[in-house]
């Protein structure tokens, strides 16, 4: 297990970021489950155990904007062949603070391994817990490098009142840690807004490569 991404990524939450030098940072990754790219300002961090000259060599030969390259379909295909994993998109990926005390909004923690939402959290994270509202559900687990990461889901018909908002800055008094992760699709817009009002701060994008 490689511990240079989760030393990278605590720098960051506290507002700590590699150099903006164009270059490319090439870590392990920090487990069997999570390998990809981080893009943050003018400086990218590929996680990866494959060879990390391969990296640089298809970097080198990516078309376009050599400071886009980790983010440019020609690596991620060749990355993605290269590895024998999958990903969804780009997203967007934040951070916050942990706030004191208690969630302003009333929870009730799901126990059930066989909950749909938890056994869903669980293929993706560890230490999964999640806790429902009326009209939604928070939930919070570790991700990669061990970090604290939540996501939030908010019915169809609780939309219009800012519960998603809530939602966030519940996991935020919730977290047992210094600071809570969350990733938003970019073209989702309202996802985007509702953590950025509950104090989510972004910090770069992020490409996932999940394996099968």
């Amino acid at each position: 297990m490689d511990d240079a991404l989760a030393r990278i990524l605590t720098a960051a939450a506290s507002g700590r970021f590699p150099p903006p030098d164009g270059s490319t940072t090439v870590v392990g990754q920090p487990g069997a489950r999570d390998a990809g790219v981080l893009a943050f300002t003018a400086h990218s961090v590929v996680f990866t155990d494959e060879d990390p000259r391969w990296v640089r060599s298809v970097l080198d030969a990516a078309p376009g904007d050599a400071l886009a390259a980790t983010m440019h379909p020609y690596f991620l295909s060749a990355l993605l062949a290269r590895s024998g994993r999958q990903m969804n998109t780009i997203d967007l990926l934040t951070v916050a603070d942990t706030l004191p005390g208690e969630p302003e909004i009333a929870l009730r923690e799901i126990k059930d391994p066989e909950h749909p939402r938890v056994a869903r959290a669980m293929k993706y994270r560890d230490e999964v817990r999640v806790w429902s509202a009326d009209g939604g559900v928070v939930i919070l687990g570790r991700g990669v490098a061990g970090r604290w990461e939540t996501a939030i889901e908010v019915d169809e018909e609780a939309r219009g009142r800012r519960l998603g908002e809530r939602l966030a800055r519940a996991a935020r008094h919730l977290v047992p840690d210094s600071a809570v992760w969350a990733q938003q699709s970019p073209g989702n817009a309202r996802s985007v807004r509702t953590f950025q009002a509950a104090g989510y701060r972004p910090v770069g994008s992020e490409a996932l490569l999940v394996a099968e």
